[in-house]
């Protein structure tokens, strides 16, 4: 595709093109995890990718003032790690030890590096990109999830009323014939005071739903809760 010379070279048109398409991109990827309630949403993206094409364009700016007698990178690659810190105060570990926030951090991450083709006036892959990076969130995670409910592998958190209903629940997992892979204590935020919370990852056949390991272990005396993780 040739990009017209107008919109190529640093002047009032091409300024205003660059920063519509970052408010247009970035709005797109924000209310998506908006939409779906993520830490960081609609406003969150708009500023992220138009600030990182508004350094670019500085970068560039600079570049064409002083001859070309400076590194035409630098400021982007300033945007790209200062970007690294606020997406990660996006990350959250809750109290059933889940990590959330990773995807609204590479999110913000992504719509930052957008911002930059946008800035600099890499149209073709700003386009591209935005396009593909809001297909990757609107529309994979059902792909994703269908894949994972049938990998034979699930994570399961545990709330039991004491530290003895544990042994129950092992050996409750022993005779479904499941496997174990790997089991971890976890005290924080119970919701009785003498109880005992863990993680449990449970290898099973892949014709057995998550769902139905759910049912089958929320039935089990003593237990508070039990939760896909």
């Amino acid at each position: 595709m040739q990009v017209p010379h107008i919109l190529t070279e640093l002047n009032i048109i091409s300024i205003l093109v660059r920063l519509l398409l970052a408010l247009l991109f970035g709005g797109m990827i924000g209310l998506e995890r908006g939409a779906n309630r993520h830490q960081a949403g609609f406003r969150t993206h708009i500023l992220v990718c138009a600030g990182a094409a508004l350094a670019m364009m500085t970068n560039q700016y600079i570049f064409d003032a002083f001859a070309q007698a400076t590194d035409p990178a630098r400021i982007g690659a300033q945007v790209i790690t200062g970007v690294g810190f606020l997406g990660a105060g996006t990350i959250l570990v809750t109290g059933r030890t889940r990590i959330k926030g990773l995807t609204t951090a590479a999110g913000l991450w992504a719509s930052a590096c957008l911002g930059l083709a946008i800035g600099i006036g890499f149209y073709e892959g700003a386009i591209l990109g935005g396009i593909l990076i809001f297909i990757s969130l609107a529309l994979l995670p059902g792909i994703e999830n269908f894949f994972y409910q049938r990998s034979g592998v699930v994570n399961l958190y545990f709330e039991v009323m004491g530290i003895e209903y544990v042994r129950r629940i092992l050996e409750e997992v022993r005779r479904s014939h499941l496997v174990i892979q790997d089991l971890n204590l976890n005290q924080a935020a119970l919701m009785t005071k003498e109880g005992t919370a863990f993680t449990l990852t449970i290898r099973h056949s892949r014709d057995i739903r998550n769902e139905e390991l759910v049912d089958r272990f929320s039935e089990l005396e003593g237990v508070v809760i039990v939760d896909e993780i």
